[in-house]
């Protein structure tokens, strides 16, 4: 929980309001870490449509590899390893 957290307004469903405190109400882990937890989750889903900077391993253009290929198919794969297409 240490991070600063800035207040926002969202909307949802009435039916998604009502599981999450019935999920509130087993765990009693707070709604609102849930709905973190969902932005994380999309946030990571989605980190390829985000502005950032690709890195790739210098060592590849000394080898004369094809580094554009292996950039792409590293931006291509999740911070675990696993495929994002």
């Amino acid at each position: 929980m240490g991070r600063k957290k800035i207040s926002t307004t969202i909307y949802i469903t009435p039916e998604q309001s009502e599981l999450l405190k019935q999920l509130h109400d087993k765990t009693k882990v707070p709604v609102a870490e849930f709905i973190r937890q969902g932005i994380d989750m999309v946030l990571d889903r989605e980190r390829r449509n985000l502005p950032g900077q690709l890195t790739f391993d210098v060592r590849n253009v000394r080898d004369g590899r094809d580094v554009a290929s292996e950039v792409t198919r590293d931006a291509d794969r999740d911070t675990r390893g696993r495929d994002r297409r």
